[in-house]
Parts: C-alpha cells; structure tokens; sequence
C-alpha cells in the first residue's frame, strides 16, 4: 500500500526526472568524446613542464597556438610593501619606442665653422629634427643655435669613425635614417625628408652619389661624401663593432673613401644611387655658376648641389629652389581648386556649394547669437577693439604690420587681375573689419579709396571693397623644455591671524587629496603674526600648530613645516621673500591661499605648466557666488531641482552643482621657481632703489613682479581643480590703485549672477514699496 501510494504521488513527476536524467548522460557522453577527439599526444608532451620541448621554434608556435587558451591574471597589491606610484611618460612616443624618422649630421672644420656651416644651419635646419655638426677642432666654439661636436682630431678617417660612434652611442636608438653631408654641401632639405619617409627601415641601406675608388677596377663603389649620403639605423648599429678595425687596417685621406672601403671589406654592402623605385639625384654645380641662371632638369631635381664655395653662394641656391618649391605648391594649388570646381557642379549643391576661396572650409555658420564671430574695426592708425576694453586705442606694432600687409595684398592682387588695362594706386584705407574664423583663418574686409589709371593715362578716384582671408597654416608644435611630473611641489600657505580657523578645514583637505595617496609635495605654513598679536597673550595660531603636530603623527614620514613672522601690513612680495631664503633655488613652489584645495591634478598641472627658466603658471580659480543670494541647488533628477545655476561648477565635499564664476581678478596662487623668483626680485631691485622700492613692495603682487620684471612667459589659464567657496577678500589700502581696484572688482563680482542680483534688487524693491 505505502509503495503504491509512493508511485501514485511520483507519477506526475516522473517525466521531468527521466528527462534531466536523459541529459545529463548525454551531456556527459559528448563530453568524453570531445576530449577523445582533442588528445594528441605530441601536443601533450610539449605541454607538459618536465616533458621534451621542441627544438623548432616554429613548430612549437604553430603547436602551442592550437591549445592556447587566455587566462586572466587577477592584480594583486602586496599590503605589506609600500605604495609605489607609477610614472607616464610626458609624451606616448617615448611610451611606445617610437623613432624620429631623420638625423643630420654635418662635417665641418675650423676654418667653415663659422662661415659655411653656419649657412647651412639658416638654410635647413629648420626642416630636421635634429642637426649636428662635427668638427675635429678641440674646444670650438659653437655658433649661436648649433650644436656641435669635437673630437679633437682632425685626420679624416679618426673623424668619420669618432661620428659614427657617437651617432650609434646618443642616438642609435632615437633615429630610423641618419644623412652625413659636409658643410660645403647644399641640400633641398624638403625632398630629403620625403625621400626618407619613402623607404623601408627594415633593411641595410647606403644610399647616394655613388663613385668608383680611385685606381682600382672594382664594380663596388662608395658614396661621394660632397653630395651627402644616407645610412640607415639597421647598417649602422651592423657597422659599429667593426669601426675600430677599419680605423688601423684602412688608410685613406678622405672620409667617404673610408666608410665606403670600410662598409664593402666588412659588410659587403656598397652605395647605390638608386633603391626601391627612389632615385638619389644630385647635381654637381660648376665654378662661378649663376644659380638663378641654372635651369637644367637635373639642377632642377637634384637633392643636393655641390660644390659650394662661400656662404653667399649657398643662400642664392636656397632662394633659387625655394622659389621653385613655392611655384610647384602654387601649380598644385591651381590644380586642386580646378578639380574642386569640376566636381562641385556634380554635387546636390552645385555651384552654390562652392566656397570661397576654393578648397578652403566655408565660413562658421553660428547657431545660436551666442556663437556669432564679431567683427572688429579699425583704420591705418587706430583699432577699435582694445584688449583692455578701451573703446579706441592706437594700431601698433604687429596688429598694425599685420594690417599694412592685408592692404598691400588687396592692391597687388587688384593690379595682377586688371593689368595692362587699369594700375591701381592706394590713397587711403576707409574703413577696415577682420574676424578670426577658427575653421578658416583671418578674415579681412577693406574699403579702400583708390586711383584708377589707364593705359592713356586718364585717373580717376574709385572707391573698391575687397575681401581677403589669411588661412590657417600647417600646425606646428612649439619647442618647450622638457619637465616631469617627478618634480616635488612645494606648497606655501600664507596665514593671517584672522584666517587661522578655516586653516584647520584647509589642513583636513589637504590631508586627504595630498597625504593620503603620497603625492610628492610638501607644505610650508608662514604664520604671520600682528604687531601687537601673540606676546603675552593666547597664541592664535595654537589650534593650527596643533592640527599640524597631528598630521604628522597620523601619516609617518609627512613634514608640515610652519615659521612665524611679524608684519604690520604684510605684502605677498615680502612674504614670498622670506619663504624664498629659506629653499634651494631649484624648489618648485606652489602659492597658495586658505580657501584653495589643491588636488593631485592640479599639482600636476603645476609641474607641467611652470617651467624653470621658461614660464611661470598662475591658475584662475572657480570661485563660488554668495550662497545667501545663490542658494545650494539640488542635483539634476531631484525631485523639486529648480534650474541649473548660470555658471555651475562642482563643489568637492557634496558633489551637486553651484554657482559661481572664474575669478579673473585674483592671482594669489601662482606656480614658479625658485631661481626664477629670485631673478625677477633682483631685476626689481636694480630698477627700483630705496624708498621707491619699498613703496612698489606695498602694492606689487608676485604675480605682478614676474609680469614686470621678468623676462618669462606668463601663463594664465582656468584651473577647475580649484575651487573656494565664497569669502570676501580683504581689500588693503595700501595696495597700489590697480590692484586695489581689482581686489574690489573681485569681491563684487562674486556675489552672483547678474540675474540673481536683478532678483535681489527686485524682491528688495517688492518688499519695501509694501
């Protein structure tokens, strides 16, 4: 009975159980196949750690390749060892082991060194990376902006060797070509890089004018070193171990003989003129030979001309192929606006799409009045754009070249489209207008009064406008010195006796996006104490003290180091200048207030952007409206959020956006040198003497001593790493008129948005008329 009942209760599951029953045998049964279908015993053996490996590389690849399988190694920080940050490069090149694609190496002597190698660096370098001269001369001087390289031994053969050797050593690893040319050589540097960036580096090539050895019937040959040659990295790192055995067995009085000789006896390689469809054409150029009279096809293609007597002769070849350079860009140029047209008809647009000028970028098409690029105006002698919001200040210096230029442009390019018919003469410029477009360029509308005469001599006053764009130009980046994120940053916090509370929550902030993930930067407390302040009474900056002690205690190895100075009326520069005795002049310091926050970022920004010797960094700070008249507002997607403040930032502790403004007026915090600080104070102190400079102390911001009596870039830019929460600055009258006035512009900027002040001033009024 019990068993029956049992079979009566399973009989509705009984299915579901044979089923999964059913499955998971054949799930099983699969699964042995499969692993019977994979062994493969030699697979095994290899795969094994005691089990033979073997000894064809290849075949152990294309074995392993079949089994391979990824497996993810999981990160795993050992607590115990202390945390290492980890150091990017300042550029991904250097990340990635790229190379820099041509190096140029120029022989010279004593007797050029200051004559035709200096030629060469006006006429070329500029179009190299890098260029180098060599020189046997022990001790010479070098030309101002070339870099050269003695070996002290001016025998032919120890010179060429002692280049190679120091190309392989420096450089070996930064260059895919290397191109030796003596200085009597000159070189069309434009078709020598494309030249190189046409040909493979992934072989052994010695490339140039190739030349048969003097008194042998050799077919091998050697490259004429007076028309240059190429060496690529592959044959140069090959040739370095044997440069000292070519040095003793191999006596030849010139350079190029010697490499060559050198290259065939050890390598086996010899010059070729040409290789992989690329021809090394030059061009040996007759003496007393008039480049600009020169027009033969093989002048006209040739990479390089050789011989070059004297300096002279080497700057007319530079303007003869430049000129010839400019008018194959402007062929080109005709082509490719021709082509434009053609294809234009064939557009939706058709010719309506045509922009001007041809193959240019149409002009911004604003999409909001926001966007709108305006207009500026000016005439011949004054520009009704000023920086400082004047409403009319004199055209000078480049604004006024650059306008003179745009004028004489528009009357050359009239005269070339109405020649013989009509010769314009210029009388005066009526109006002028010129905006720069980001996509275009600059652009120029004249009206210009002009004098019309004709080919009988009629004249005529006519009055023209014309429209003129400067394009924009092929990007370059600047040269900058190198700088690194490594350099520690020295943080000097000026207190004030009035400031000594918020110190402690500056003190906390600091703790925590400093102390706490180790940047590398100190900090350095100058308490500055009154007159009258701390004798005898309760020290004011005993809480301060305090919390410091206490930081150090909480992180080991920390160092809050604080001094004490009396001042009755404190100046930034005199506090600057006390801190500045007490560092090493290559000290990176970071000034800074009470109210900033300084970050990991923005420490980073500060060792990127003050360069020592190069440029000073003085970062605008977000800072935050009243919030009596700018209330906290919720973040988005809150229920009961009014509208996004007019300039939101974030702020730190709560995440939720606020309102507030950069503070252009303010530069309290500024990044600089040390050296460079105590050049700028001692130019002040050259130019200003006794009472005057202690007047200009009073009323001079640090920022205003670099500005004035340093030769450095300034830097200013938006930091929205900082951000201060409202305070009004305390506006010393002793302060010059200029800084006085700024100070007082920033405390009124900063107490909102126009439109809040509007509704202020509007609820004020509402409620006082009731």
């Amino acid at each position: 009975m019990r068993l029956s009942s049992l079979l009566a209760l399973l009989r509705p599951v009984l299915p579901l159980i044979l089923g999964l029953s059913l499955g998971c045998s054949l799930s099983l049964l699969r699964v042995s196949w499969i692993q019977g279908e994979g062994e493969d015993p030699c697979v095994e053996a290899v795969g094994k750690p005691g089990g033979p490996q073997n000894p064809d590389s290849k075949n152990g690849l294309e074995q392993s390749d079949e089994d391979f399988k990824p497996r993810i190694v999981p990160y795993y920080r050992d607590p115990n060892k202390p945390y290492k940050k980890v150091l990017r490069t300042r550029y991904i090149q250097t990340e990635l082991g790229s190379r820099e694609r041509l190096l140029v190496a120029v022989l010279t002597s004593r007797a050029t060194l200051s004559t035709l190698a200096v030629a060469v660096n006006r006429t070329v370098a500029h179009h190299f990376p890098r260029l180098l001269y060599f020189t046997g001369q022990r001790g010479a001087r070098a030309p101002a902006g070339m870099q050269v390289v003695s070996h002290g031994d001016e025998r032919p053969a120890w010179l060429m060797s002692e280049t190679l050797r120091h190309l392989h050593t420096h450089f070996g690893a930064d260059y895919d070509w290397f191109f030796i040319m003596q200085d009597d050589t000159y070189v069309q540097a434009p078709r020598l890089a494309a030249l190189a960036g046409h040909l493979s580096i992934n072989q052994d090539l010695y490339l140039g004018h190739a030349e048969e050895f003097i008194g042998t019937g050799e077919q091998a040959r050697y490259c004429h070193g007076g028309f240059g040659y190429l060496l690529s990295r592959s044959l140069l790192l090959r040739l370095r171990p044997h440069l000292d055995g070519c040095r003793g067995d191999i006596l030849s009085a010139r350079p190029d003989e010697w490499l060559g000789r050198c290259l065939i006896d050890t390598l086996g390689i010899g010059c070729v003129s040409q290789h992989q469809g690329q021809q090394y054409r030059s061009f040996e150029l007759a003496k007393n030979r008039d480049p600009e009279k020169e027009g033969s096809p093989a002048f006209l293609s040739a990479f390089a001309v050789h011989p070059v007597s004297e300096g002279a002769l080497m700057y007319r070849l530079h303007k003869r192929f430049s000129g010839l350079e400019l008018e194959r860009a402007y062929s080109e140029i005709e082509q490719l606006q021709a082509q434009i047209r053609n294809l234009t008809v064939l557009t939706p647009e058709g010719a309506a799409g045509l922009s001007w000028p041809v193959g240019l970028p149409a002009p911004f098409i604003p999409h909001s009045r926001f966007e709108v690029l305006g207009w500026d105006y000016f005439t011949e002698q004054h520009t009704f754009a000023c920086a400082d919001g004047a409403p009319k200040c004199p055209l000078q210096g480049a604004s006024r070249a650059d306008v003179g230029d745009a004028v004489d442009t528009a009357l050359e390019q009239l005269n070339r489209r109405y020649q013989p018919r009509l010769r314009f003469q210029k009388q005066r410029l009526l109006n002028g207008y010129r905006r720069f477009d980001p996509a275009r360029g600059m652009e120029y509308t004249l009206d210009l009064l002009l004098e019309a005469v004709t080919q009988r001599g009629h004249r005529r006053s006519l009055a023209r406008r014309v429209s003129l764009l400067r394009p924009l130009s092929r990007v370059e980046i600047l040269p900058m010195p190198y700088v690194t994120e490594a350099t520690r940053v020295q943080l000097v916090l000026p207190l004030l006796v009035a400031e000594a509370p918020a110190a402690l929550a500056f003190l906390e902030a600091f703790a925590a996006s400093v102390l706490e993930p180790r940047e590398h930067a100190l900090l350095t407390l100058l308490l500055v104490y009154g007159p009258r302040e701390g004798r005898g009474a309760p020290d004011p900056f005993l809480g301060v003290k305090a919390a410091a002690a206490e930081l150090e205690r909480r992180y080991p190895g920390a160092r809050l180091a604080w001094l004490a100075v009396r001042a009755e009326a404190p100046s930034q520069v005199r506090l600057m200048d006390v801190i500045s005795k007490k560092h090493p002049v290559d000290t990176l310091f970071f000034l800074t207030t009470v109210w900033t926050r300084p970050g990991p970022e923005v420490l980073n920004r500060c060792r990127m952007n003050a360069i020592s010797g190069w440029q000073a960094f003085f970062p605008v700070h977000f800072q935050e409206f009243n919030p009596v008249l700018s209330p906290q507002r919720s973040p988005p997607g809150v229920p009961g959020a009014g509208p996004d403040p007019p300039s939101p930032g974030v702020d730190p502790s709560r995440g939720a956006p606020v309102g507030g403004r950069f503070d252009r007026q303010a530069s309290a915090e500024g990044c600089f040198y040390n050296a460079d600080y105590l050049a700028a104070r001692a130019r002040l102190a050259g130019e200003l003497a006794g009472q005057e400079e202690e007047e200009a102390l009073e009323g001079l911001e640090v920022m205003d001593v670099f500005l004035r009596f340093s030769g450095l870039h300034l830097f200013r830019a938006v930091e929205p790493g900082l951000v201060q929460k409202f305070s009004l600055r305390d506006c010393s009258p002793r302060l010059s008129e200029e800084l006085y006035h700024r100070c007082r512009l920033s405390n009124l900027e900063g107490l909102g948005a126009r439109t809040q002040l509007a509704m202020a001033l509007f609820e004020q009024e509402q409620a006082n008329s009731t």
